[in-house]
């Protein structure tokens, strides 16, 4: 029986839609603020449909542009601004960032208490630790669609992650981990990775590499999560267009798993329902506010 689809699209509005009711609980209305450098379309899309949401959600959306000739020293102002300012809730600096600027540098202005993305030093920090803080928005969403198809109580799981990197890898690990499920994190150096796929009950692909997995290295009805987002020529669309694909062969795992996030309309789009519940908890724990019911968990 071919696997039932986690739909990034249902899961998202479930999250997004308990954001919204959490919001009408607050005394005031959070804020998140958007730096966006350079003119990658792309970028643009995500960060115009980052606000829409933000507003939907009955919170304030504030985006700052900059061109890709920006500085280093132009972005970090405006971090350091932002960060300094008591009306803004949440800070994302958009990324990639255009090449010649250093991304770790310009993280490193977001303050800690604001940093929604969970990319600091210090909200890394206290994943590892165990401690509370903001977690990482994509790996909380492979979290969240992987309970959505097994049930709150993921204990026991076995987790095989591919990818160990600092921005998805790594974390979603560590929030398996936190579930406690059994993780096992996989890389390029990993011996017999087919094999080793084979024995989770939830795989997560996020190499970057299209249609890596394949069906013969999905274990029957594990629950697989695909983060893999690649762009690949589609000339049947017509000259320059282009397809989106996931690290999964999808024919071939949904043949086997029993739960599977399609791509497109997947993990990302839990990317930004994430996002927007770490802005209403970024204004709680700033603003003394009590954290309404549902929010945190």
């Amino acid at each position: 029986m071919p696997a039932q689809l986690i739909e990034g699209k249902v899961v998202s509005e479930k999250v997004r839609a308990g954001v919204a009711a959490a919001v009408s609980k607050l005394p005031g209305k959070p804020c998140l603020a958007v730096v966006l450098v350079g003119d990658d379309p792309a970028s643009a899309i995500y960060v115009k449909s980052k606000g829409e949401k933000t507003e939907a959600a009955g919170m304030r959306s504030i985006t700052k542009r900059f061109p890709a000739s920006a500085t280093q020293a132009e972005i970090e102002a405006q971090l350091k601004t932002l960060s300094a300012d008591p009306e803004v809730d949440g800070i994302l600096l958009q990324l990639p960032l255009p090449k010649g600027l250093e991304e770790a540098s310009a993280l490193a202005c977001i303050d800690p208490m604001k940093d929604v993305d969970g990319l600091t030093e210090l909200s890394a920090g206290r994943l590892v630790l165990g401690k509370p803080g903001l977690r990482p928005c994509t790996p909380s969403g492979c979290v969240i669609m992987a309970k959505h198809a097994l049930g709150n109580d993921l204990g026991g799981r076995n987790v095989v992650v591919i990818g160990r990197s600092i921005l998805v890898g790594k974390p979603t690990a560590l929030l398996f981990l936190a579930e406690n499920c059994t993780v096992t994190i996989a890389h390029s150096k990993t011996a017999d990775l087919p094999g080793l796929c084979r024995t989770a009950d939830i795989l997560v692909p996020a190499v970057g590499r299209p249609e890596m997995v394949r069906g013969g290295w999905v274990k029957p009805g594990a629950v697989v999560i695909d983060v893999g987002i690649n762009r690949m020529p589609a000339p049947e669309k017509g000259e320059g267009k282009t397809r989106v694909i996931g690290d999964a062969h999808f024919a071939e795992c949904a043949e086997v798993a029993g739960w599977i996030t399609p791509v497109p309309g997947g993990v990302g789009l839990m990317t930004v329902a994430c996002l927007l519940r770490n802005t209403v908890l970024a204004a709680c724990a700033r603003r003394g506010w009590a954290v309404p019911k549902g929010l945190d968990a």
